[in-house]
């Protein structure tokens, strides 16, 4: 992978992350909150990518975890029903 478009994974993941986050503290709604796990899960499949690409265990490994995390999330808040 060429050094720029590595360049631009990781801004988009450290970019994607941030903004996923303003949206979850916003608290706009179930389904907001959704999308915004959405986004993390794009941003967790970037940083695992420039991990891989860039040698970096720890951020690859931590950014597997944390896309379950995030399909726990975009299961919770656009798939399962809303609770009683």
């Amino acid at each position: 992978m060429s050094q720029k478009l590595v360049e631009i994974v990781e801004w988009y993941a450290a970019g994607s992350a941030a903004f996923a986050a303003l949206l979850v503290a916003l608290d706009l709604g179930r389904k907001v909150t959704g999308y915004a796990m959405v986004l993390f899960c794009t941003s967790s499949i970037a940083f695992i990518v420039y991990g891989l690409t860039d040698e970096e265990g720890a951020l690859w490994t931590q950014n597997a975890i944390l896309l379950c995390i995030n399909l726990v999330g975009v299961y919770r808040y656009l798939i399962r029903k809303k609770p009683a």
